[in-house]
């Protein structure tokens, strides 16, 4: 009895890294966001020709989610952590310092990509829009259980609102990420993250 092997695909074989080019792209999108991130950007970020781009990874659309994909996993790892820590008070300190990190890396556009993104209006970016409102809910749900959590622990007063904490801390995020982009130094940041937390209820 034959046995089945797999049969290559034809065609030329891919010139180029994928993760490699889509590290490429993330970044142009992080620098540019979506509408302003051309096609001529990012091919010539990534260093390859349209067609390769439409190959591999589909139209704009499609490489932008793969590229917020590829932002969440390795760009925001810290989140996950946060939620994890035994405290309240732990999950925003976590949280406040990995976006100091992100935010004041040498290595790192300044800026949230969500952000950036998010605040699109065009009529070609509103599915995108919509992309990373969605995730920014799934995100928020997360936060406000984990705070929930806390105030059943005795962690958290009763009478404090796991809702508007949520809120107050991802504007506080929100607002490091645009001071960071606008030139704020790291140790005005981290002045900042201070005193958010010396202001933070429960212990």
């Amino acid at each position: 009895m034959e046995t089945e092997t797999c049969t290559a695909v034809k065609g030329r074989p891919r010139e180029f890294d994928v993760d490699t080019a889509l590290a490429a792209a993330l970044r142009v999108f992080w620098s540019k966001g979506y509408e302003g991130a051309s096609l001529t950007d990012l091919t010539e970020a990534m260093g390859i020709t349209r067609p390769s781009l439409y190959a591999a990874f589909g139209n704009k659309e499609a490489l932008f989610r793969k590229a917020l994909d590829l932002y969440e996993a390795e760009k925001l790892c810290y989140v996950g952590r946060a939620l994890e820590a035994p405290t309240a008070r732990e999950v925003a300190e976590r949280m406040l310092q990995g976006g100091l990190e992100m935010q004041t890396s040498d290595c790192e556009p300044k800026g949230c990509l969500g952000v950036i993104s998010a605040v699109a209006c065009g009529a070609e970016a509103q599915s995108i829009r919509a992309e990373v409102v969605a995730r920014g809910v799934a995100a928020h749900a997360a936060f406000v259980e984990r705070f929930e959590r806390a105030k059943e622990e005795g962690d958290l007063p009763d009478n404090i609102s796991a809702e508007g904490l949520t809120r107050h801390l991802m504007a506080i995020m929100q607002g490091m990420a645009v001071q960071a982009g606008a030139g704020v130094s790291r140790e005005e940041l981290q002045n900042l993250i201070r005193t958010s937390l010396a202001m933070w209820p429960g212990k």
